[in-house]
């Protein structure tokens, strides 16, 4: 049983989402970071999507009623154990009693926390994602509050050394294939869309200007601030499906990046998709920083989801060996 402290809103529990029921208008949920999820529950030699905590509001502070495993991925928000200060990216024994607390990252938005075995909550159509606008999923459909209490799943005992182990981060292994500008501007891959060219000469200028993120964003999309950009001429729409990375263009002529909580339909021109292999970027990009789409093609976008497989495939072949070589070593 994990016991919350100390929250703020919007935490809440999270796997890699409920799929299948976007025709009935029930989006699909889960973290908004896929990679830090999937990467906590390998080292924890859980299933990738096991349920986890998606922590994007701090401090937020926890205590363990029970012996268990835990990883920290995602953002760096300062892990304490006990007082004692915990790496990012890692895998940790933590004991009866023992306090957790997470402090507000310097840079990047979502720290996520696996536990052994995952967080056991309700599946509702398939998933024990939160779905905050629908209200169910995750615990009782809404975000963690002080004293709510979570129960941990059963699962087979992973070999952690008592100083626990961990991972390069993805930003840092797969630097090559996630570039940033010298500004720091997040360089994001996408695809023009649909209705890309009803924009014109307008269009360019989606692609040459940076756009902020601006505080009107949340898990269903990012609202982006910049100069406007218009149709060529006005068009009437019917609605169309719309999934996470659709990137559409309402009247004021400011994009909006559907993200995980992403509306089923919607009416406003697509210029353009992220390609699937960026959306964990944005998902750790924070309110007020500025992000540049860059044209992509499917074969690229082909290509950093092999390497990105590939770095999650050598920790899935690696975590264990580690782990025991050195729980072994630390038992001499």
């Amino acid at each position: 049983m994990i016991a919350v402290l100390e929250t703020g809103p919007l935490n809440t529990v999270q796997d890699l989402g409920r799929f299948g029921y976007r025709s009935i208008g029930v989006t699909s949920s889960g973290a908004m970071d896929e990679l830090a999820l999937t990467i906590g529950n390998v080292l924890l030699g859980n299933h990738d999507g096991a349920a986890a905590l998606e922590i994007q509001t701090f401090p937020f502070r926890l205590q363990f009623d029970k012996d268990t495993v835990i990883a920290i991925t995602g953002a760096d928000c300062g892990a304490h154990l006990n007082g004692k200060p915990l790496p990012s990216w890692w895998a940790m024994p933590v004991g009866a009693g023992q306090v957790l607390e997470l402090k507000t990252p310097l840079k990047s938005a979502r720290a996520y926390l696996c536990v052994q075995g995952g967080i056991e909550v309700e599946p509702m159509l398939g998933s024990r994602s939160t779905s905050l606008r629908g209200a169910f999923g995750g615990l009782e459909g809404r975000f963690l509050a002080a004293n709510d209490r979570l129960v941990i799943a059963d699962a087979r005992p992973c070999s952690v050394p008592s100083g626990g182990f961990g991972v390069m981060p993805p930003e840092v292994a797969l630097k090559a294939h996630f570039p940033v500008a010298e500004d720091g501007t997040l360089l994001i891959r996408a695809i023009p869309a649909g209705e890309h060219d009803l924009f014109g000469s307008e269009a360019e200028r989606f692609w040459s200007q940076s756009w902020k993120i601006s505080s009107q964003s949340d898990r269903t999309g990012y609202r982006l601030s910049g100069e406007p950009i218009r149709l060529a001429a006005p068009v009437e729409m019917r609605s169309h499906g719309v999934v996470p990375g659709v990137v559409q263009m309402p009247p004021a002529g400011e994009p909006i990046i559907q993200m995980s909580d992403a509306n089923t339909a919607g009416g406003y021109p697509k210029i353009a998709g992220v390609v699937e292999i960026d959306l964990w970027r944005l998902g750790q990009a924070r309110i007020g920083s500025r992000i540049r789409f860059v044209r992509s093609s499917a074969r690229e976008a082909l290509s950093i989801e092999r390497a990105v497989t590939a770095y999650v495939d050598d920790i899935r072949r690696t975590a264990p060996m580690l782990g025991e070589a050195l729980a072994a070593m630390s038992r001499r």
